[in-house]
C-alpha cells in the first residue's frame, strides 16, 4: 500500500511538472495551435501516396545501420596484413577499408546482418524516390504550388546517387575498385580542368591516398546532412501546401479530403515503417548482396569479371559502353567524346530536364492556377508519353550496361548487341512515347463509349421488332465524377505569322501538346459543375480540409 501511494505522489508530480513545461512553452511559442493544425492535417487514403513514405522509412533504416557500421568501419587506405576468419584471404595485404568490411561481416555478431541491410536499403530508398517522383510526374503533382517541393525532391534523388555511390566505393574491393577506375577517367575527360579536378579528388596520381577518407566523410557526414535537412523541409512544405488527391465526390481543387493525422495517419505509417524495417531484414537474411571477400581487396592493374555496378548508376555504364570512340585534340588539349558526352554531358541534361520540366510545361499552357487535383495520366497524353519514353531510354542504357554478361550468357556477338542497343537507344523512346499516346486517347474514347452507354451487364433482351440488345448500366457517382471532374486544357491560339518567333515556338507546342482530346458528351449544367470543382482556390474559392 505504501510503495503505490509513493508511486501515485511521483506520477502526479510529473505530470503536474510535463504540464507546467507544457505551459510555459505554449506561452512562448505557438505550441498548442501548430499541434491542433498538425494533428488534424488530411492525409489522402490512397496506396500511391505511400511510395514517398516508403522512401523515407528506407532512409531511417539506413541511418540506424549506418550508425552501427561506423563503428567498426576504418576508411585508411593504409595497407595490413589481413588475420581475420576468412581463410581465402589470410596473409594478404589489404587496405584497412578492406579489412574493416571483412571485419564487420565474420567477427561482428550480426555486423554482416547490418551491412547487407544497409545495401538492401540503400536500394530501396534510390528506388523508393525514382518511382515516387515518377507519380508525381504522371499525376502533374509538381504543378503550382508544388514546384519548389519539385526542385526539393530532384534534389534529393541527385543527392540519394551520390550518397549511394560513396557508399558503394567505401569497402575497396575490386568490384567497388573498378567502379572508381571509370569515375576517375569520367573526370579526366572533362576539358581543360579535369586532369586538375582528378589530382586535387584522389589526392595525388591515381590511385592516390585520400579518397578514401574523403568518400567516407561525404558518406556519413555532408551527404546524409543534406539529405536530412531537405527532407525536413520537404515534409514542411507537404504539410504547409497539402497533399494532392484524386477526384471523387467530395474532392475539389479547393479542399483536402482524408484521414487525420492522428490516430488514423500514425498508425497506419508506423504499420509501413516496420513492413519496410522488416522486409529490408528479411532480404538482408536470404538474400546475399555485395560479398567483397569473392571479390577480393581491389588492385590497380585487375579488373573484376562481369563487373557490374548498383542498378541505379548503371544507365552510366550503357552510355560509356553504346558510344564509339571519338576523341578530339584542340589546342593542345583532348575531348574524350566517348567519356565525355554519356558520362558527363547526358546525365546534366538528365537532371536538367527534370528540374526544368515544370518551368517548360507551364509556359507551354500558361497555366498559373493552383492545382490540388491530381491527373490522370490518360488525361495528359502527350506528358504520359514523354514520361514513358523516359523509362524505356533508361532502360536500354540499364541493359546496355550488361551487353558483355548478356553476350555471354546468350551466345551472340557483344558487337553486334552493342549496335542493337544504340539503334533501339533511338528508335525505342520515339515508338513509346506514339504508342502510350494513342493508347491513352484509346482509354478515353473507351470512357466515352462508358459514359454515353453504360456499362455491359451481360443481359441480352429482344425488342417487339425481333432485334436483339444488351442492356447496359448507368455509371457509378463516383465513377461518373471521376471521369467528368479534370482538366483539360486547350491549345493556345496561333499567333500569326507575323508574331515574334517565341510566340509562335509556345503556340506550335501548345497545340503538340493539347490538340488531341476526346471531348464527353456534357451539358451545360455539367460543365458548370466541373469549373466550379477544379477552380483555382485562389481566385474560385477558400482552401479547406474535411
Amino acid at each position: 500500500m505504501l510503495v503505490r501511494r509513493r508511486r501515485a505522489r511521483l506520477e502526479a508530480k510529473a505530470r503536474q511538472a510535463a504540464f507546467q513545461a507544457y505551459v510555459v512553452m505554449d506561452r512562448r511559442a505557438p505550441v498548442s495551435e501548430l499541434a491542433g493544425q498538425l494533428l488534424r492535417k488530411a492525409f489522402p487514403d490512397h496506396w500511391s501516396f505511400l511510395l514517398g513514405e516508403i522512401a523515407l522509412y528506407s532512409f531511417v533504416v539506413l541511418v540506424l545501420t549506418g550508425s552501427y557500421l561506423t563503428f567498426y568501419f576504418d576508411p585508411s587506405l593504409a595497407q595490413v596484413t589481413y588475420a581475420g576468419s576468412y581463410k581465402p584471404l589470410r596473409g594478404l595485404l589489404v587496405t584497412k577499408a578492406y579489412d574493416s568490411t571483412l571485419h564487420v561481416s565474420f567477427d561482428v555478431r550480426g555486423g554482416l546482418l547490418i551491412r547487407q541491410m544497409h545495401h538492401w536499403a540503400a536500394l530501396v530508398f534510390v528506388a523508393a524516390i525514382g518511382v515516387h517522383m515518377l507519380r508525381i510526374f504522371f499525376t502533374g503533382a509538381f504543378r503550382r504550388p508544388r514546384e519548389l517541393n519539385w526542385v526539393i525532391g530532384v534534389t534529393l534523388f541527385l543527392l540519394a546517387l551520390l550518397e549511394g555511390f560513396c557508399g558503394y566505393s567505401l569497402p575497396d574491393d575490386l568490384l567497388s575498385g573498378t567502379g572508381l577506375r571509370t569515375a576517375h577517367t569520367i573526370v579526366l575527360s572533362i576539358p581543360v580542368v579535369g586532369t586538375y579536378l582528378a589530382f586535387f579528388v584522389w589526392g595525388g596520381s591515381y590511385p592516390g591516398q585520400m579518397l578514401g577518407q574523403r568518400l567516407y566523410i561525404v558518406h556519413v557526414l555532408f551527404a546524409p546532412g543534406l539529405l536530412i535537412a531537405l527532407i525536413a523541409v520537404h515534409l514542411v512544405m507537404v504539410v504547409y501546401l497539402k497533399h494532392t488527391q484524386w477526384a471523387a465526390p467530395g474532392k475539389t481543387n479547393r479542399n483536402a479530403v482524408g484521414q487525420p493525422m492522428y490516430p488514423s495517419f500514425v498508425t497506419r505509417s508506423t504499420g509501413l515503417f516496420l513492413i519496410v524495417f522488416g522486409v529490408t531484414a528479411l532480404l538482408a537474411a536470404v538474400a546475399q548482396i555485395n560479398p567483397v571477400w569473392a571479390y577480393g581487396p581491389y588492385r590497380a592493374d585487375q579488373v573484376s569479371t562481369g563487373a557490374q555496378p548498383d542498378w541505379y548508376v548503371g544507365f552510366l555504364e550503357g552510355a560509356l559502353r553504346l558510344m564509339p570512340g571519338v576523341e578530339t585534340n584542340v589546342a593542345g588539349h583532348t575531348f574524350m567524346w566517348n567519356v565525355l558526352l554519356p558520362a558527363v554531358v547526358l546525365p546534366a541534361l538528365l537532371f536538367v530536364v527534370l528540374y526544368l520540366y515544370p518551368v517548360f510545361e507551364r509556359w507551354v499552357t500558361g497555366d498559373l492556377v493552383e492545382h490540388h487535383l491530381c491527373d490522370r495520366p490518360r488525361d495528359r497524353p502527350v506528358r504520359t508519353g514523354l514520361g514513358v519514353a523516359g523509362i524505356v531510354f533508361y532502360a536500354v542504357l540499364l541493359m546496355a550496361g550488361g551487353n558483355d554478361v548478356m553476350a555471354y550468357e546468350f551466345g551472340v556477338s557483344v558487337n553486334g548487341l552493342t549496335w542493337l542497343f544504340r539503334i533501339v537507344l533511338i528508335v525505342g523512346p520515339v515508338l513509346a512515347h506514339l504508342l502510350t499516346r494513342r493508347l491513352c486517347l484509346a482509354l478515353q474514347l473507351h470512357e466515352r463509349q462508358l459514359y454515353r452507354e453504360g456499362e455491359e451487364t451481360g443481359v441480352v433482351r429482344q425488342d417487339l421488332a425481333g432485334g436483339m440488345g444488351e442492356r447496359h448500366a448507368r455509371l457509378g457517382r463516383e465513377r461518373r465524377y471521376r471521369l467528368l471532374v479534370r482538366e483539360l486544357p486547350r491549345p493556345l491560339e496561333h499567333p500569326g505569322r507575323q508574331a515574334p518567333m517565341r510566340r509562335r515556338l509556345k503556340a506550335s507546342l501548345s497545340s503538340w501538346y493539347y490538340r488531341d482530346r476526346v471531348e464527353l458528351p456534357t451539358t451545360a449544367e455539367e460543365r458548370l459543375q466541373i469549373t466550379g470543382r477544379t477552380a483555382d482556390p485562389v481566385s474560385g474559392g477558400v482552401d479547406g480540409q474535411e
